[in-house]
């Protein structure tokens, strides 16, 4: 009889579901090293997410990390080990996520844990996860923060960072739009910070081009009178530095005022499935944003094996889930990272040596990713994505276009 190991969302307990991965032999067994969350049997992981909230839109990404690691576990595990992974509801909170960390690390005694959600989130448990030398894996920010070795060696992120990301957009804004007066909307937190500080760096001398800078807590109900405000300054570009419940908002506030700057946004909000859509296809024609992962709403990708073993994947292990939401294909991809990095451990699964593995990878292609970005680590190098290529929305999908980008080459 097939059993399934149990995971945690929001406390309850629910049966895990999982992604299409084949596991591949690893090299010469040696002598078999365990820390807390590892044996002979299982692998132990910790993961926090805001099924609930005022974020909660990003609860989609937990639970195709769930279904994700379901489907690892009916292919038999990672190096013959099922993996338990436990994931809990922190509402977006950064002291929740506090709490329910130190169950997970003190009590649970999780090996790791991967793809924690949320800067401020991760924030508030990153010296905690440092000092008790526990491997905070992948985090879904992308802050540039977690790429700091040298003070928190036991932190890394996955997704491109957002300094850069605002880089790009900055530049592309100084070389695309004419006598560009700019309006921006920023999360007023670590996470908004990050991005806003990126784009002043991309604007260099330019940086007087900002007209209007406004700002919003994550517990206010709408961003309607920013809006308002950013349209006033005469603000003919809009940079959209939010969740997606507030991008989602601010885009119909804007068609609703009858304002027509040229648009970026965020690349954590540019999911057609829970931003673009709910904001109305016709208001979202032209806006533009970075990718770095195929979208299953872009014709471009419908005959590519890729998007046809995500479908599968989909189809079978996360069938409620809607393809147009973006957060199923970063679920998606990031847990590859983090099953590949286990099972390169082998019989060593120390947190010392995941830490190891997580830092040698060479240009490794993660399903999913754009053609052209790969991941590359090192013990002084703790981005694993550094590159990503512009997208417009036209219709009702994301349209890729120019070369893929870094901070660099933008």
């Amino acid at each position: 009889m097939k059993t399934k190991r149990r995971a945690f969302i929001g406390g309850v307990s629910a049966v895990a579901l999982s992604a299409s991965y084949v596991a591949a032999p690893y090299v010469a067994r040696a002598q078999k090293k365990y820390d807390d969350g590892a044996s002979d049997t299982e692998i132990k992981i910790g993961h926090t997410c805001p099924y609930s909230g005022p974020a909660s839109a990003y609860g989609v990404n937990g639970k195709a990390i769930v279904a994700y690691f379901n489907m690892i576990n009916d292919k038999g595990g990672i190096n013959g080990r099922k993996v338990n992974l436990i994931s809990l509801d922190d509402g977006y909170s950064p002291p929740k996520t506090v709490e329910l960390i130190r169950q997970l690390v003190e009590q649970e005694k999780v090996l790791c844990t991967h793809n924690t959600l949320g800067t401020a989130c991760n924030t508030a448990i990153h010296k905690y996860m440092n000092a008790k030398k526990v491997p905070h894996l992948y985090l879904a920010t992308g802050a540039s923060k977690w790429g700091d070795p040298k003070h928190f060696p036991w932190t890394m992120g996955f997704q491109p960072d957002y300094h850069t990301e605002a880089v790009i957009y900055a530049k592309h804004i100084l070389a695309n739009v004419k006598d560009a007066k700019i309006g921006v909307l920023m999360q007023n937190d670590d996470y908004g910070k990050d991005y806003w500080e990126g784009f002043k760096e991309g604007l260099g001398k330019e940086a007087n081009r900002v007209v209007k800078h406004v700002t919003y807590e994550i517990t206010e109900p709408t961003v309607d009178s920013q809006i308002i405000q950013l349209k006033a300054a005469d603000a003919n570009v809009f940079f959209n530095i939010a969740t997606p419940k507030f991008a989602a908002q601010a885009i119909r506030k804007i068609a609703d005022l009858g304002w027509k700057p040229v648009h970026y946004i965020n690349n954590v909000a540019a999911s057609v499935g829970s931003v673009m859509k709910p904001a109305g296809f016709d208001n979202v024609q032209g806006i533009l944003t970075a990718a770095y992962v195929m979208d299953p709403t872009d014709p471009t990708w419908a005959n590519h094996g890729d998007m046809a073993e995500f479908k599968a994947w989909m189809s079978k292990y996360h069938p409620t889930a809607h393809l147009a939401d973006l957060g199923n294909v970063s679920g998606y991809a990031v847990s590859h990272m983090m099953v590949e990095t286990l099972r390169r451990c082998g019989d060593n699964l120390t947190r010392a040596n995941i830490m190891k593995q997580a830092t040698s990878f060479q240009k490794y292609r993660i399903p999913m990713l754009l053609p052209g970005i790969t991941v590359t680590t090192s013990p002084t190098d703790y981005y694993p994505i550094q590159a990503v290529q512009l997208a417009r929305f036209k219709g009702q999908s994301w349209e890729l276009f120019g070369d893929i980008l870094s901070a660099e080459s933008a």
